[in-house]
């Protein structure tokens, strides 16, 4: 497999990361009491232990360079003291504490079937199976977007990013500015993290383990629809 097969292959699977539900989310239909459930699921099958997946990603890798990028990555995840100030995973609960929900319900989440299965893949995946892997699976599957391709090619858009006023949270359901803190953090941050996961990954990622790479990447995505089918369905949604 060339890099650009590698590239075009990756690209693909991350074309796919698009749900139904995405839709219902981004325009206020799902039932404000019922958004908590959304809310939790994010928080404990990724949000909250995202400093580790990288991590595990950092110590598996002997490349120095790519060490570096996942180093600060991690740094500012756990920490927030390169950009957010704060913990990325404790600004993340500023967002239910806008919506006024008790965050005591984020101490012991019980997961949806979907959203165990897909943990266990994002595990597996970041556990033993090798720097590449897991580095490609949460720099670029975690983080990124369907939006990706705008992301390596100007000619291609780029995620559309409106200001933090018009955000949908603030929008539909009148979250204060106070408590879109992560997602303001994200708009600092992402374009950077954008172009260190793709560096990494398309530079140093040997042609013979890159087919790997992409069948790891194509269950990441087999898994969070299954995660993103269950929470919507939790949340009172119905797919078209």
């Amino acid at each position: 497999m060339t890099v650009d097969e590698f590239r075009e292959a990756l690209l693909q699977v991350m074309e796919q990361k698009k749900h139904w539900s995405q839709h219902h989310f981004g325009h206020g239909l799902v039932p404000r009491e019922l958004f908590h459930i959304h809310l939790e699921q994010e928080y404990a099958v990724f949000v909250r232990d995202f400093p580790i997946l990288v991590g595990r990603a950092y110590v598996q890798c002997p490349v120095v360079d790519v060490r570096k990028d996942l180093a600060a990555n991690l740094f500012e995840e756990e920490t927030g003291l390169l950009a957010a100030k704060r913990p990325h995973p404790e600004l993340f609960l500023e967002i239910p504490r806008g919506f006024g929900f008790d965050l005591q319900r984020f101490d012991d989440v019980e997961l949806l079937a979907g959203s165990r299965r897909y943990r266990d893949i994002l595990d597996r995946c970041t556990q033993g199976a090798g720097w590449e892997i897991a580095a490609a699976v949460t720099t670029i599957f975690i983080e990124g977007t369907s939006w990706e391709r705008g992301e390596l090619d100007p000619a291609f858009p780029r995620r559309p990013v409106p200001p933090l006023e018009q955000h949908p949270l603030r929008v539909h359901y009148g979250l204060p500015l106070w408590a879109l803190a992560l997602p303001a953090v994200h708009r600092d941050v992402e374009g950077g993290h954008r172009t260190a996961a793709w560096r990494a990954v398309l530079e140093h990622v040997q042609p013979a383990v890159r087919p790997r790479v992409v069948q790891a990447m194509q269950r990441c995505l087999e898994g969070w629809r299954a995660y993103k089918d269950d929470v919507a369905l939790a949340c009172g949604l119905n797919p078209p």
